[in-house]
């Protein structure tokens, strides 16, 4: 059964950095495009972020361009996600997904991981 775990959250200082980790188990990595969703509590789901299963085309949420890369190893069949530069901001829960067509919307993911949670405060 496939499955999405995610790992890297925590607290951290505004302006610090993380680095989110998803590990894919059960895909044929190769043919998904993956990416990473984001849920405030009480908001709805903001996607963040996506790479196309060849790596080559990533795409960013523009209130994460320029702060947040989205890479991945198909050599490990993992995806990650780098956070600078990170605002202060509640208890986020960040999920990895994993889609087939198209990963430019929330809709597009048709597996999910369980979430690793991210809190920005000092």
């Amino acid at each position: 059964q496939a499955q999405l775990v995610e790992s890297g959250g925590g607290l951290v200082q505004p302006g610090g950095s993380l680095r989110l980790s998803c590990e894919a188990h059960g895909f044929i990595f190769d043919y998904y495009h993956f990416g990473w969703v984001r849920q405030a509590p009480g908001k709805e789901q903001e996607w963040v972020a996506c790479i196309s299963s060849s790596g080559y085309t990533k795409n960013y949420a523009d209130s994460v361009k320029g702060r947040f890369a989205i890479s991945r190893d198909n050599t490990k069949n993992a995806i990650y996600l780098q956070m600078d530069s990170l605002k202060p901001e509640a208890s986020v829960v960040y999920y990895c997904a994993a889609a087939r067509r198209t990963c430019s919307y929330v809709l597009d993911f048709t597996s999910w991981g369980r979430g690793t949670k991210v809190a920005v405060s000092s």
